[in-house]
């Protein structure tokens, strides 16, 4: 067969094993691995007997469009999306299992490429995180589910229960930006009937490259978490919602308030406290701890409950929910 018709080669035309010898030397190594891809199941190491771990699916519709986001994009995402969630508990990512669900008219040489996605997304966020394992199956639509674990390497994990009266509430990566990106697709890259176009994607890709970028293949700052738990973190979450959002998670299960300073929130507050997918890290930090890695203050653990800014109630949802989708106005 040569080279270009085996790139045509469809998953339906594919055995899973003739796929998965594709697929399998363009993945990442996990340092952590004893037993890797190509057995019933992986054996890792957890060196202090414990390990983290978490799961996220990406389904085509609420979770990304394929006129919007290539295979190597969706790969780098998904690695992303669960290295942060990692990160957010002050464990270092160690491996990802990878299930796929695709139709059968899915080209092979696509898999390879979210593949290539998976290995630079590691490999640019948490070098020595590799995958381990994973499934193929059929299905109408795209699906894709990751499982990351992690090793806590000895300290205790980062919860979002721990946030007392008077610690320094901070931030480490972007605000807004990511949501700016999905913002500026929904209104640009449509065609006239509202549904996502290509051409026009390219169009708004040039324009606007930063900001598209943030939410097709966002860089959230892995090595902060692990940092965090070092310097005292008293909690932490994932930014994956949306600040205001992600906050009161913080707020409810601390039970306590946390004030915003909108003066400390750029130059969009309203993005800022309401946008999503950024994948950034929220803690809190005792007060006089120095702040690790990227970190910057934005606020204060305050008496109270629920999220305050600048003193005042900030009672509005904000954010990303995948049944109603941004601030409920719909996916």
């Amino acid at each position: 067969m040569s080279g270009s018709d085996a790139s045509a080669t469809t998953l339906g035309e594919a055995s899973e094993r003739e796929t998965l010898k594709r697929i399998f030397p363009r993945l990442p190594e996990s340092r952590s691995t004893i037993v890797g891809p190509g057995d019933d199941a992986a054996v890792l190491a957890a060196p202090d007997g414990r390990y983290v771990v978490t799961t996220d699916m990406m389904v085509h519709g609420p979770d990304f469009r394929w006129a919007w986001s290539a295979p190597y994009d969706l790969g780098w995402k998904a690695a992303a999306t669960n290295l942060s969630d990692v990160a957010a508990m002050g464990a270092v990512p160690t491996a990802l299992v990878v299930a796929i669900a695709a139709p059968a008219s899915t080209p092979v040489s696509d898999l390879e490429e979210l593949a290539d996605g998976l290995r630079d997304g590691c490999a640019a966020l948490a070098p020595g995180c590799g995958v381990v394992g994973g499934d193929l199956s059929v299905s109408d639509t795209f699906t894709i589910a990751v499982t990351a674990f992690g090793d806590l390497e000895g300290r205790a994990p980062v919860l979002r229960s721990g946030a007392r009266v008077g610690d320094v509430v901070a931030v480490s990566g972007m605000l807004g930006a990511a949501a700016t990106g999905l913002r500026l697709l929904f209104s640009e890259a449509v065609d006239a009937a509202g549904e996502p176009d290509r051409a026009r994607f390219e169009r708004v890709l040039a324009a606007h490259p930063e900001t598209v970028t943030a939410q097709l293949r966002p860089r959230p700052p892995i090595a902060d978490g692990p940092l965090a738990a070092q310097a005292g973190a008293t909690a932490m979450l994932d930014l994956s919602d949306g600040l205001a959002l992600d906050a009161r998670r913080v707020a409810e299960a601390s039970g306590v308030g946390i004030d915003l300073d909108p003066g400390l929130l750029g130059d969009d507050v309203e993005i800022a406290l309401t946008g999503g997918e950024d994948h950034g890290l929220f803690a809190a930090f005792p007060a006089g701890a120095g702040l690790p890695g990227g970190f910057r203050a934005i606020g204060v653990v305050v008496p109270g409950a629920g999220v305050l800014v600048g003193g005042r109630p900030f009672d509005e949802r904000g954010g990303w929910d995948p049944y109603i989708g941004w601030d409920g106005h719909g996916g």
